[in-house]
């Protein structure tokens, strides 16, 4: 029987966040204890998904016929998420500009194919998620990276970011708060950003995941800053509700001059085509948006003493530095060290010798993220002073 092979593009995907799971597992096998700071899950910690929100799911279940959903998904959730988006971002939109995902990353992957034909480019920060530069590259286009300034509290380089606009170039990528640096991006800039795009005649793909999570500062969407640029919102209900397993995210059309009504005809055909998302789950979805909220500060105020303690201890070791986070639950430390070439190398050693998981900053960024690392801060202040002890232990003695 000849040898089957697989496509180059599939071959060629990277994703480090979970990549660097395959030698924490054989150190586990061995009967390592690894403490994981790699993924940006909540529930593996100690956020707990509200009661009133899994009890929803429960009746959810009981009353629904668990059948498919609508393909662009279950109206009166998608009528729940735009009066949220009215209220906080000012976005005033008909039901038909909201389509629910199987999680932003599917709303990431329908809209890049919607949008890139071979030899495209798109605007991606660097350092910035993974999935957008991947999936660009995957449908052929070609990502093309801003720069985040480190001395500036990882801001976007407005001037970098117009340096690199071609005639080739669709969208602005914009991730605020960011992932992986912590970064909350100041209105000026992303105002900057906003009309950067309109006198190129881009749209701005924005992506909120973690919107109601930030904790020095507040959130503000680049749609409540313009009547004539489109943006197209992605969030989801991962990481400030809570509910990461049940893949449930959206996006939303602010297109004021119906200029994308191409664009989303076909995502739209996409997602007939993988039929529907989770049904149950959208009814219970619902109860996260108009049900009680008071555990966003709960969240919060467990983020900022844990950002903050993360922040003095990894200044306080030789050999790193770091910017403070303002949102999301994520610290992009810079390796000072000269013991290590490479972040790979660095992540490794530390695995091996200290037994904490992180991820290699160049798989976040070749060019903007090599020589750092990112690190979760959602476990507790113990368990996080464990890993930053063994990591400060090893640190004084080879850097």
């Amino acid at each position: 029987m000849r040898t089957f092979h697989a496509t180059e593009r599939s071959l060629n995907v990277e994703y480090a966040i979970r990549d660097v799971l395959i030698p924490a597992r054989k150190l586990e096998e061995k009967g390592a204890k690894i403490i994981k700071l790699h993924i940006g899950d909540p529930n593996k910690w100690d956020f707990e998904t509200p009661k009133h929100v899994r009890d929803a799911l429960g009746r959810a279940v009981e009353i629904n016929d668990n059948g498919y959903a609508e393909s662009e998904g279950y109206p009166e959730l998608r009528a729940a998420i735009l009066k949220k988006e009215k209220q906080k971002n000012g976005v005033d939109v008909g039901i038909d500009n909201c389509m629910i995902t199987s999680g932003v990353t599917e709303a990431i992957q329908s809209l890049v194919a919607a949008t890139i034909s071979p030899g495209d480019e798109a605007l991606v920060p660097g350092p910035g998620y993974p999935s957008y530069t991947e999936f660009i590259k995957f449908f052929n286009g070609k990502p093309v990276s801003y720069h985040n300034d480190e001395e500036n509290d990882w801001q976007p380089d407005i001037d970098d970011m117009r340096k690199k606009i071609t005639d080739k170039t669709k969208f602005i990528t914009v991730i605020n708060p960011n992932n992986p640096t912590g970064a909350l991006y100041s209105d000026k800039v992303l105002k900057q950003i906003v009309d950067l795009a309109g006198e190129y005649d881009l749209f701005v793909l924005s992506d909120e995941i973690y919107d109601l999570m930030s904790f020095e500062g507040t959130h503000h969407s680049p749609a409540s800053m313009t009547k004539d640029v489109p943006v197209v919102l992605f969030n989801g209900f991962s990481k400030v509700d809570l509910l990461p397993g049940w893949r449930m995210g959206y996006m939303v059309f602010s297109d004021p001059l119906n200029c994308m009504d191409e664009i989303k005809e076909g995502i739209s055909k996409q997602l007939r085509l993988r039929i529907s998302a989770n049904n149950p789950c959208q009814m219970a979805a619902i109860e996260a948006l108009e049900g009680p909220q008071d555990h966003h500060e709960q969240i919060n105020r467990k983020l900022k003493e844990r950002a903050q303690y993360m922040y003095k201890r990894v200044n306080n070791i030789p050999g790193l530095s770091m910017r403070a986070p303002k949102g999301a639950f994520y610290a992009f430390p810079r390796i000072d060290s000269k013991h290590w070439t490479n972040d790979m190398d660095f992540v490794l050693d530390i695995l091996d010798n200290c037994h904490v998981l992180l991820v290699p900053g160049s798989g976040f960024d070749e060019k903007y993220g090599k020589m750092h690392f990112r690190a979760v801060f959602l476990p507790p202040l113990d368990t996080l002073g464990e890993a930053f002890d063994s990591i400060e232990s090893y640190m004084n003695k080879v850097a």
